[in-house]
């Protein structure tokens, strides 16, 4: 049994669910991920020349994905919606000490991208980190030209606090980040009621 804080875990909120990924997922994975190739690809990290070549099988990721989440190095996690598996937020670079941060990302299906979901199963996960898992700090980095991510960290609030110059090898190029960032001090309620405030003045 993992000693992992806040891991595994099952959040829920306004229909969205985000849970724990597991090994039995990869039908599932392979197949959103198949439909959703080119709308990914612009935003999907890639291997720069000389670099050793990144595992291609689901079943090699998910092994050292949920190795490092029974350490406490990472949470891996599904996003559904009325029990499909429609996407994914990553916590990685978990660091303790007297760090306790970390980064996530995240992707989501295009069919239902634009519903409100990526921003509710972010500050889900957002608030389980500043919460339950303990730590201080969560960043996001995004390209400039992400629209949809800029818009889901505009939502939840959160504030940019650096820019990264060809910080990430993205669809082939060292790319360029704006970097957010929260902490626990800065959303003591947590940020999903910033998404709450968020939509109920539009």
């Amino acid at each position: 049994m993992s000693s992992a804080p806040g891991w595994p875990a099952r959040l829920e909120s306004a229909g969205v669910a985000v849970r724990s990924l597991r090994r039995s997922d990869a039908d599932e994975w392979q197949a959103v991920r198949a439909r959703n190739h080119d709308w990914l690809r612009p935003w999907d990290a890639t291997v720069p020349p000389g670099a050793a070549p990144r595992p291609s099988s689901y079943g090699v990721v998910t092994r050292s994905l949920l190795h490092q989440a029974k350490r406490g190095q990472c949470l891996p996690f599904v996003i559904e919606v009325d029990g499909r598996f429609v996407g994914q937020v990553t916590v990685s670079n978990v660091a303790r000490g007297s760090a306790q941060w970390g980064s996530i990302g995240y992707w989501l299906s295009a069919d239902v991208a634009g519903r409100g979901i990526a921003p509710r199963a972010v500050g889900m996960v957002i608030d389980h980190c500043l919460g339950p898992v303990g730590l201080h700090r969560i960043e996001i980095c995004v390209r400039p030209e992400n629209t949809n991510s800029l818009r889901v960290v505009e939502k939840l609030g959160l504030e940019q606090v650096g820019y990264a110059p060809r910080f990430l090898h993205i669809d082939g190029a060292w790319r360029d980040h704006r970097i957010f960032a929260v902490t626990a001090e800065e959303a003591p309620e947590g940020v999903l009621v910033r998404l709450q405030t968020h939509q109920s003045h539009q």
